[in-house]
C-alpha cells in the first residue's frame, strides 16, 4: 500500500529541499575500439557512444516528467583512453575532440575518461596522455580528464605526482580567459573507484560491462532540514540515526531512478552513489549540514569531527536502502560549490590546513579550491602528494581538483558560475616543497597493503 506522508516527504524534498538526482551517468567500455591506426579507432569511438548513448539523455527526460524527480544532468564516463593511445600512437587531443564530437552529439553534460591509470607506473600511452591533458582541455567544451597516481596497495607514483603539478598548472593558464575552466576539468587521484559517477573524476573501470548506469544522488539540503528540526539537546547519537534514516530515503530515490534508466536503456544497473554534492544554491550546503549539527561556522574546531560522523551515517543508510552502493558514496567539500564553504573560505575560518584535515574522513578529497595563479609546479605537486598519502595510508579514495587562478592572487575571487560557482583564492604556504618533489621515484606502498 502506498503511504500517503511517504509521498508529502519526497514531493516536499524534491520542492523546498532541493533533492535532486544529481546524474545519471552512462559508463561505455571502448576496449574494442583500439586500433593501431588513431584514425579508425576515433571513429569507432565515436560510433560507439553516440550507438550507446543516443537515448541516454531523452530517457533522463521522461523519467524526470514521469516521476517528478530533477536529473540534473546526464553524462558519460569511457574507458581510460591512455589504453587507446598504447595501441594507436599518434596525438592523444584527436580522442579528445572526438568524445567531445560524441557528447555534443548525444546531448550530455560531461564526458569523462581522457585518464590514465599510473600508481605503479607508466605504461605505453601513459606519458603522451598526461602531456596531451592541457591542450585537451583548452580544445573542448564537455571532456573531464583524470589520473590515478597512487593506491594502498601500489604506493605513490611521485614521477607522476610531479607531472601533475606542472600539468595542472599548465591547464589553467591555456584556459586563463576562461577562469582557468580546465584545471576544473582535470582530478588527481589516490585508489580511483572504476564505477564514480561524479565528474570530473569519472572513468569506466576495465573490470565494467560493456555498458552500465551509474546513478549519483545528492540531498544536503534535505538532511538539513532535517536536522534543524531536532532539539538543541538532542544527542550526536540521535543527529546520526537522523542523518542515517534520511540518506536512506534518498537512496531509495536514487535506487528507483537507476532502475527505471536501466529497463528504458537496456542497458545493467551498476551503483548508486549516495555522496551529499552540494551546489553554490541556498539550502544545499554541506558546510550549513556541519553547522546545523552544532558549528558555529565550518572550519571551526569540531568540523572533522562532525563530518565523520555525517559521513558515516549517510553510508550506513545508504546500504540498508541499496544493496548496489559504490562509486564514492558520502560527503564532498567542494569548496567552490558550496555556499557554507565559500563564506567560511571568505571569512578565513576554512583553511586549505583544515580541508586536508576533513579529507580523512570525507568521500573525496580537496576538491575545488582556488589557489594563487603564480603557485610553484612543485607546490601543487606537494599538495597532490600529501592527499595521496591521506588516501593511500587510509584505504580510501581522495583527490586534488585545485584551480591556479592565473593573474590572480590571495584573497581575489575566481567565478565559473553555474554548479562549479565561485569562491576566494585561498592561501598556500610559501616554504618550498622542491627538493622533495624533484626526487621522483616512488613512495611504498605501507603495511596496510598487506592483507592478503
Amino acid at each position: 500500500m502506498v503511504n500517503f506522508n511517504d509521498i508529502m516527504e519526497t514531493i516536499t524534498m524534491i520542492q523546498d529541499e532541493n533533492l535532486d538526482i544529481r546524474t545519471i551517468t552512462m559508463g561505455i567500455s571502448l576496449l574494442d575500439c583500439a586500433d593501431s591506426d588513431i584514425d579508425r579507432s576515433c571513429e569507432k569511438v565515436y560510433n560507439k557512444i553516440t550507438s550507446k548513448a543516443k537515448n541516454l539523455v531523452e530517457v533522463g527526460q521522461t523519467i524526470e516528467k514521469k516521476y517528478g524527480i530533477p536529473i540534473v544532468n546526464k553524462r558519460i564516463s569511457v574507458t581510460p583512453i591512455a589504453m587507446l593511445v598504447a595501441a594507436s600512437g599518434g596525438d592523444p587531443v584527436k580522442y579528445a575532440l572526438t568524445l567531445d564530437a560524441a557528447a555534443r552529439k548525444v546531448g550530455v553534460n560531461f564526458i569523462g575518461g581522457f585518464s590514465a591509470l599510473v600508481q605503479k607506473g607508466f605504461s605505453a600511452g601513459d606519458k603522451e596522455l598526461i602531456a596531451a591533458i592541457p591542450e585537451a582541455l583548452e580544445k573542448t567544451e564537455f571532456v573531464c580528464s583524470s589520473v590515478n597516481i597512487g593506491s594502498t596497495k601500489a604506493g605513490i607514483n611521485m614521477d607522476a605526482v610531479k607531472l601533475m603539478g606542472s600539468t595542472v598548472k599548465k591547464a589553467a593558464e591555456l584556459t586563463k580567459e576562461r577562469q582557468c575552466i580546465g584545471a576544473a576539468k582535470l582530478v588527481v587521484f589516490c585508489n580511483a573507484p572504476e564505477d564514480n559517477p561524479f565528474m570530473a573524476g569519472a572513468f569506466h573501470g576495465v573490470g565494467e560491462p560493456d555498458v552500465v548506469i551509474n546513478v549519483g544522488v545528492s540531498g544536503p539540503g534535505v538532511v538539513r532540514s532535517a536536522l534543524s528540526k531536532l532539539p538543541d539537546d538532542a544527542s550526536l547519537n540521535e543527529v546520526a540515526e537522523l542523518i542515517k534514516k534520511t540518506a536512506f530515503k534518498i537512496t531509495r530515490v536514487g535506487q528507483l531512478v537507476g532502475n527505471e534508466a536501466s529497463k528504458m536503456l537496456g542497458v545493467p544497473f551498476g551503483i548508486i552513489d549516495l555522496s551529499l554534492a552540494p551546489t553554490p544554491a541556498v539550502g544545499d550546503s554541506v558546510a550549513h549540514i556541519l553547522e546545523e549539527i552544532g558549528l558555529e561556522q565550518c572550519g571551526a574546531h569540531g568540523t572533522t569531527a562532525a563530518l565523520a560522523m555525517l559521513n558515516d551515517a549517510v553510508k550506513k543508510g545508504g546500504v540498508m536502502a541499496s544493496s548496489s552502493v559504490g562509486g564514492l558514496s558520502g560527503a564532498f567539500i567542494p569548496v567552490t560549490e558550496d555556499a557554507g564553504m565559500i563564506a567560511a573560505a571568505r571569512d578565513g575560518v576554512l583553511s586549505i590546513e583544515k580541508l586536508e584535515a576533513m579529507t580523512a574522513v570525507c568521500s573525496v578529497g580537496l576538491d575545488m579550491i582556488v589557489i594563487p595563479g603564480d603557485t610553484p609546479d612543485s607546490t601543487i605537486a606537494a599538495i597532490i602528494a600529501d592527499e595521496a598519502a591521506i588516501g593511500m595510508v587510509n584505504s580510501k579514495t581522495t583527490a586534488v581538483r585545485v584551480i591556479p587562478a592565473i593573474g590572480l592572487d590571495e584573497g581575489s575571487e575566481l567565478d565559473f558560475g553555474g554548479l562549479l560557482g565561485n569562491g576566494p583564492v585561498m592561501k598556500l604556504r610559501s616554504q618550498s616543497s622542491q627538493k622533495m618533489i624533484n626526487r621522483g621515484g616512488r613512495i611504498p606502498a605501507p603495511m596496510q597493503s598487506l592483507k592478503n
